[in-house]
């Protein structure tokens, strides 16, 4: 053997062990801590918190500090607050490469939550927008307790006085990642037809309602028993998944947004026109590469054909929830709620979750 070749196996096997190694410490799974103690004097609220990685059964209902106020930030109290996939990803550190950012063997943060709406109960001294009493909408770590902080020029708005707390807690992440994924990433345009795979779920139901706001032929897919439902939110074209196959289907779309991540790319690309876009929110399961499997695949493809493949990470921005407030003040989105959970609940409510079977979103409430 050469020395060339010697280098080359030496740095091979360094590589391989070195890949092993971050494997090892990226699926680690700690035992789980514990809440800390709070003096008598120690500002407490009831929060849902995790002190390790797992199932909906390490979550557990404990006194903790109410979070400190910034100066430019506002404490709002949680009327209510909903459920996303990307809760019960932070729960589970799954997909393990997330937790290079979440904590590795066990969460940095112990809040989980992020869509809340309710009151402001004070600001900070910078803060101008926003008052005491004032109704709120919007995005924050730790929202499934009693009280949130959000910066006031971040992901919070006004809720419309016409929608209940629980409507405007379903909107955030859902209806956002739904705006996003049709107007940046699948640049939809008036009279443009777009499919929605998974249009009964969270994302699905705003994008629905978005896409028809837009002036789009919107064709929802969706199971035998949400086809009514879909129907109601403005859906031009229903496909029952159970009983027809889109990808069967003669028609051609400029735009998919896809929620649920089961169909390949050559499948959607034989229902995509020749310049079509394909948005990516879902992805398959698995907690290694599964969530990113069709995002790596398109970055493969994409040099060699003329229709794009784009994955979406929403942003929560204050504009897009003024938009979305907007819409729904004028009846244009309607929020579709499934379940409801009071605050105690919420590891059941992250079960259903999992499960995939919710028809709209989910939500939190507290007594």
């Amino acid at each position: 053997m050469t020395l060339v070749r010697k280098l080359i196996s030496i740095a091979a096997a360094l590589l391989v062990a070195v890949l092993l190694a971050l494997a090892l410490v990226l699926s680690h799974n700690s035992r789980c801590g514990q809440a800390p103690s709070l003096t008598g004097t120690t500002p407490s609220m009831q929060a849902i918190v995790y002190y390790c990685y797992g199932g909906a059964e390490v979550l557990e209902l404990a006194a903790v500090e109410t979070p400190t106020l910034a100066d430019d930030q506002i404490l709002v109290k949680v009327r209510a607050a909903s459920v996303n996939p990307l809760d019960w990803h932070y729960m589970r550190g799954s997909p393990y490469l997330m937790r290079a950012m979440t904590g590795l063997g066990r969460p940095s943060d112990p809040r989980l939550g992020v869509d809340f709406a309710g009151i402001v109960e004070k600001t900070g001294n910078k803060v101008t927008r926003f008052k005491a009493g004032d109704e709120v909408f919007g995005g924050s770590t730790g929202a499934f307790a009693e009280y949130v902080t959000v910066g006031e020029a971040r992901g919070v708005a006004s809720k419309p006085a016409n929608m209940s707390f629980e409507q405007a807690a379903t909107v955030p992440i859902a209806a956002i990642t739904a705006l996003q994924a049709l107007r940046d990433k699948g640049q939809l345009k008036s009279g443009q037809s777009v499919l929605i795979n998974g249009a009964s779920g969270g994302v699905g139901t705003f994008a629905v309602q978005i896409a028809k706001w837009m002036g789009a032929e919107v064709t929802g897919v969706c199971s035998t028993r949400n086809v009514a439902m879909v129907r109601s939110l403005g859906a031009d074209h229903i496909v029952d998944y159970k009983n027809e196959d889109f990808v069967d289907s003669d028609k051609q779309y400029d735009l998919i947004v896809d929620n649920v991540g089961n169909r390949s790319l050559s499948e959607y690309r034989s229902v995509l026109k020749p310049e079509g876009i394909l948005v990516m929110v879902g992805g398959p399961k698995g907690n290694w590469i599964g969530p990113f499997m069709n995002a790596i695949k398109a970055l493969i493809l994409d040099p060699f054909v003329s229709q794009k493949f784009l994955s979406i990470l929403a942003t929560l921005d204050q504009d897009d929830l003024t938009i979305l407030a907007e819409l729904m003040a004028d009846g244009k989105v309607t929020p579709v709620i499934d379940q409801r959970f009071q605050l105690p609940q919420t590891a059941d409510a992250i079960r259903y979750s999992e499960s995939g079977r919710a028809r709209g979103k989910i939500i939190i409430t507290f007594p």
